[in-house]
């Protein structure tokens, strides 16, 4: 997501509690107390190792563990191995787990971490979903997979997900991918009041003027275009994209020399269609 990250502290630590009525083995509970020291103080490499210890000296000719307890450590040397991104690791661990546990949400979620991590929108959006029907739905996962879902073109999907997070709390991400929803579904009054909204609960998010203009220049509005693209310009004068949108809108709107420069200066910046309108609309004038 983008810049609002889910409170991952909460799967790391929920499912510590699940364990705490299983007496431990006092042959391995001071190395437990060792490594969970080293956990908490967010040590993973040397955490994951202690806890390997453990786990190796207790596993069965089968590969389980007859002490349920020991799962928890099982869960925690996944969570060192994400925070590692040594990620096969983690997810090896999780899959054991999974087996003897397959009605706790936490390892689809971290699972789902890991995914994300992996850039693999397939697989996040199924943890997250089988994560889901275990567990009560909550405002930053129901943003999560609206946003995975409009990535996947499920617009109305993406939809419900985030007017359903939208009635729990309301910011300016829900707002600019509900905007994002509406236009893709031509509802493009509606993208437009999502977007404005998005701009009133935090003026400094970039994404919605961008999105805003954009959409405004695709449907021939270079005044309400010319409008975004100025107010981004306010926060980043030298956003490329906002350059852009501004110098198509003028240039549309017959103010060739300005429009010309703000094309220019998007192209030397690094966003290549600038040099397409540039081509069309201003070499011949010498730009």
């Amino acid at each position: 997501m983008t810049g609002r990250s889910v409170r991952l502290v909460f799967v790391f630590l929920a499912l510590h509690l699940v364990f705490l009525g299983y007496a431990q083995s006092p042959k391995w509970k001071a190395w437990q107390v060792e490594a969970d020291t080293l956990y908490s103080r967010q040590d993973y490499g040397n955490a994951a190792k202690r806890y390997t210890k453990i786990l190796d000296a207790n596993r069965s000719k089968g590969g389980k563990y007859g002490d349920r307890s020991l799962y928890s450590i099982l869960y925690k040397r996944a969570v060192c191995y994400y925070s590692l991104q040594e990620f096969d690791k983690a997810l090896g661990d999780l899959a054991v787990f999974t087996v003897e546990f397959p009605k706790a949400p936490q390892p689809k979620l971290l699972s789902a971490f890991i995914y994300r991590a992996l850039n693999d929108v397939d697989k996040q959006l199924t943890n997250l979903n089988e994560a889901m029907e275990l567990q009560p739905a909550s405002p930053d996962f129901l943003k999560w997979r609206g946003l995975l879902h409009l990535q996947k073109k499920n617009h109305r999907e993406a939809l419900r997900d985030l007017l359903q997070a939208r009635s729990f709390e309301d910011d300016s991400e829900i707002e600019t991918y509900l905007g994002l929803c509406y236009y893709n579904l031509d509802q493009i009054d509606s993208a437009f009041l999502s977007f404005d909204t998005a701009i009133e609960l935090d003026p400094t998010f970039f994404s919605p003027y961008l999105y805003a203009s954009s959409i405004a220049l695709e449907n021939q509005n270079y005044p309400l275009s010319l409008e975004y693209s100025n107010l981004a310009l306010r926060l980043d004068g030298k956003s490329k994209e906002a350059l852009f949108y501004k110098g198509a809108a003028l240039v549309a709107s017959d103010q060739m020399d300005e429009g010309c420069r703000c094309l220019n200066r998007a192209f030397y910046a690094g966003f290549d269609n600038a040099g397409d309108y540039l081509s069309e609309f201003c070499f011949q004038m010498g730009n």
